[in-house]
Order: structure tokens, then C-alpha cells, then sequence
């Protein structure tokens, strides 16, 4: 059992630095309105009248929150037209109402700065109702920061670049934490099962150049050396409806796992409220070494579509094909289909109701053929928030570890429901300290009991560091 006390203050101070830095640089009073001149008596009447606004279209293409780069403002990372709360990972889109949490700067000759991240200190203990059943307990550190830089060239260009890192296979331990269901990737040459793995050290550095065409269109190139390519909804480390949740979904690899790709180039094309997009990237999943930089191969490609339908709801559908992404299958390709939403409703200047639906699908031809759904919500209510998450996924019995038990061509129906809470116990440096639980309830078929008993049972408590949400 793992104590990283040293390592986890070593992240706390690093977070405090970053915020100290730019604390002074993201939180903008509103401009105080200057007073408007009494309109002259000897001005005729009808000249005071305010000419009708044209009627709100159902898709508003002229968009209500458009930011264009100024000294104080950013824009989004890959469209000068775009607001940057639209951010997801990789060139995925967010609805334009998220919200952020991140520390912002703005630099010398036009750079614009964000950071973000979030740490976990926990306690986990897998299947607690079922003793000498699968799972496991433990006290470990999930974490991820990430760092965006962008800046205006010409009058119609915008550079971006992003650094993603993880200290997971220091803070969990290189083979993961333990998290009931969960399968995929390897450690020592052996299936991942009942665990989560550990994320690179590199999980994104990556570069992007778009060009406006004009105000409605604009086109993007992506580069990404450990990046990710057009497939998927936005990765759960980067949905604010899963902020508070520190365990990765359990349709991870059915839904959003090519998050960290070592080779991907995406061409993007963006007309109104609707973007268009390819990708060449490397098929496998990264290696059992959490600090190298894998070979690009560039063997597998994906497209997707994305239209942000209202500031309220983002939608997605998209497919990739993968040469061989497991290690333990040399020869088999899987093709990934993947549809999901994303909702966020800005109840006031501190609450907020962000949720996501998302649909993952992998067929691995001969049959092998499962699905996943995940559906979650997240409410904050000024110090408190609240979460639930729903999932289904269809996992084989080699999965699991049970083929020899079950049968090669097996296949479980799994169902898991958490609910959680944290509530915000202090903040200083433009810095959140939360304090956090969730239950998870798992019900799987009757074949699985003896492995993992009747109706398991899983909890955790933690303490969350975070950046403070941007007004």
C-alpha cells in the first residue's frame, strides 16, 4: 500500500506556484457602464428609438459569445471566432456555456496562458461488501495538469500548443489503481483486470495553426506527439461533468481511450456551428513503460463530425479504425464507433448543471462485437457539488480473466451506478480544496456472482486540489 506524502505536497506547492503566478491575471472586474447623455429635448422622438432586433435564429451562427484575441481575453485554442470555454481535449468541442476552472496569464507580444489540473489524495476500497471476492483497496494520488499557450498571427492565423502530464505511475503506482470492472492495457506482460492503468508521464504535447478563412469558416492542422486524433467524445478527464470523480470510466476503452496517441495529425474545417474532421494516427495504446515516447506509425485513421446545436449542447458522432491498439492481440484491428452530447446550463454566476450522454462501440470482427453507454451529471451549488454517473458496458469473458471459466465467446452485461458529493473547504491562491465521497453499486449477471458477489459494493473518500472556478 502506497503513501506518496512527500510527492503529493511536491504537487500541492507546484499548484500554489502556478496560481500565485498568474492569480492577478484571470479574474477581470466588469467595466463600470460610462453614463449615457440625456437625449436632447430638441431631438425629435422617433431619433431615441432603438431599431428592432432581428429575430434570434434557432442555431445562432453569429454567436452571442464570440471573443476575438485581445490583450485581456483568449479565444479558443483552434478558432479565432470561438469562445475558449468550447475547449475539450485534443480538437473536441464543449458547449460554449462549460464552465472553467483554470488559472490564466497573459503574456508579453500577444501569448495567452492557461493552466489547469486536478489531484486527488484518496482512499479507495474496491467490493467492501464481498470479502475474499475481487477487488482491492488503496491510497494513492490520481492527477493530471495540463498547460495551453496561444497567439495571434497576422490578422487571421492563431498558433496554439498544449503540454498534458500525469504523475500517476509515480503517485497510483505503474499497475494502476484498483477499480472493479475495469479492464484493458498490461502490466508485466499480463491483462490489466479489476484495475485502472496508470497514464503517461507525456499524456499530450501537441501544436495547431488555424487560419479564418472569414467569419463563418476557418481550418485547422493538429500535431500531436503524444496527442489525440477526431474520435470520441471529449476524454472524462476533461468533461466538467466528471470533475469531481476520480475514477475513469468503465467504457474507457470503448469511448475515449486514443486520449494519448503517440503520432496524430488531424486536418479540421469549422463552418458556423458545425466542424468536419480527419485523422492519421497510431492504432496501438501506449506501452507498459510510462515515460518514453512510443515509435508514430501512423496506421489508423478516424473522422468526426461535431455541431454545437445551442450555447447549451454540443454533439458529436464519430469512427476510428485501429490497426492493432492491444498489445495482447497482434493481428486484430478494431473499428470504434463512438455518438455522444454534452449539456451545460449556467443556473447563476456560481452554479452550474453540466451533463453527458456517450455511446462507444468496438468491433473486433468474428463476433467480437460489445457496446458501452455512460450517462453522467454534475451539479454545483455554490460550495457543494453533486454527481452521478450511469454506465453499461458489454465486457467478454478474456476481459475479465475468465475465459477459461466462462467460454472464449462470452459476454457480460455490467452496470455500475455512483453517486457522490464534495463540498469546497477552502480557497486561497485562486486555489479550491475540496473534500469528497461516492458510493458505486455494480450489477453484473449471474455468471460473474461467484467471482465478484451479490451486488458489490465500492467507495472512496478523497481530498481534491483544483484551480477556482473563472468569472
Amino acid at each position: 500500500m502506497k503513501k506518496p506524502i512527500l510527492l503529493s505536497a511536491l504537487l500541492l506547492a507546484f499548484m500554489f506556484a502556478s496560481a500565485q503566478h498568474g492569480h492577478e491575471h484571470h479574474q477581470h472586474a466588469p467595466q463600470k457602464k460610462k453614463a449615457q447623455p440625456a437625449p436632447s429635448k430638441k431631438a425629435p422622438a422617433d431619433t431615441a428609438k432603438k431599431k428592432a432586433s432581428p429575430k434570434k435564429p434557432l442555431i445562432d451562427t453569429t454567436h452571442k459569445h464570440q471573443h476575438h484575441m485581445a490583450d485581456h481575453q483568449m479565444t479558443h485554442s483552434y478558432s479565432l471566432g470561438l469562445p475558449m470555454n468550447r475547449n475539450g481535449s485534443g480538437t473536441s468541442w464543449l458547449p460554449d456555456n462549460t464552465p472553467i476552472y483554470a488559472y490564466m496569464r497573459h503574456g508579453k507580444k500577444g501569448w495567452g496562458y492557461m493552466f489547469h489540473g486536478n489531484i486527488f489524495l484518496r482512499y479507495t476500497m474496491q467490493n467492501f461488501n464481498n470479502s475474499y471476492r475481487r477487488g482491492g483497496q488503496e491510497f494513492d494520488v490520481p492527477n493530471w495538469f495540463m498547460g495551453m499557450g496561444q497567439k495571434r498571427v497576422g490578422q487571421n492565423g492563431l498558433f496554439s500548443f498544449t503540454a498534458m502530464l500525469s504523475l500517476d505511475a509515480m503517485t497510483v503506482g505503474e499497475a494502476g489503481y484498483p477499480l472493479l470492472f475495469q479492464s484493458g492495457e498490461t502490466w508485466r506482460g499480463q491483462p490489466l483486470i479489476d484495475r485502472q492503468h496508470p497514464h503517461d508521464l507525456f499524456t499530450n504535447l501537441s501544436v495547431g495553426y488555424t487560419q479564418r478563412i472569414n467569419e463563418d469558416m476557418d481550418a485547422t492542422i493538429y500535431l500531436g506527439y503524444p496527442g489525440e486524433p477526431a474520435l470520441g467524445p471529449p476524454t472524462f478527464m476533461h468533461r466538467i461533468s466528471s470533475i469531481s470523480n476520480p475514477d475513469a470510466p468503465l467504457g474507457h476503452h470503448w469511448q475515449d481511450a486514443s486520449h494519448i496517441t503517440f503520432g496524430v495529425g488531424t486536418l479540421g474545417l469549422r463552418y458556423k456551428w458545425l466542424k468536419a474532421e480527419g485523422s492519421i494516427f497510431t492504432g496501438r495504446e501506449p506501452d507498459e513503460n510510462r515515460y518514453d515516447f512510443e515509435r508514430p506509425l501512423m496506421d489508423s485513421y478516424s473522422y468526426r463530425l461535431s455541431a454545437n446545436l445551442s450555447d447549451a449542447l454540443s454533439v458529436q458522432v464519430s469512427q476510428g479504425f485501429l490497426h492493432e491498439p492491444e498489445a495482447l492481440h497482434p493481428g486484430t484491428d478494431v473499428t470504434r464507433s463512438s455518438a455522444s452530447l454534452a449539456h451545460s446550463v449556467r443556473l447563476n454566476e456560481n452554479d452550474h448543471l453540466n451533463s453527458a450522454l456517450a455511446w462507444g462501440f468496438n468491433d473486433a470482427g468474428h463476433g467480437h462485437e460489445e457496446h458501452s453507454l455512460l450517462a453522467e451529471s454534475g451539479l454545483g451549488l455554490g460550495k457543494n457539488l453533486l454527481y452521478a454517473r450511469y454506465e453499461f458496458v458489454q465486457k467478454s469473458a478474456e476481459e475479465l480473466g475468465l475465459e477459461e471459466a466462462l467460454g472464449h465467446r462470452a459476454v457480460s452485461n455490467i452496470h455500475a451506478f455512483t453517486l457522490g458529493a464534495s463540498r469546497k473547504l477552502w480557497n486561497a491562491f485562486a486555489t479550491d480544496l475540496w473534500l469528497g465521497a461516492q458510493l458505486t453499486m455494480n450489477a453484473a449477471p449471474g455468471e460473474l456472482v461467484p467471482y465478484y458477489g451479490d451486488m458489490p459494493l465500492s467507495g472512496q473518500v478523497y481530498l481534491r486540489v483544483s484551480p477556482q472556478l473563472l468569472r
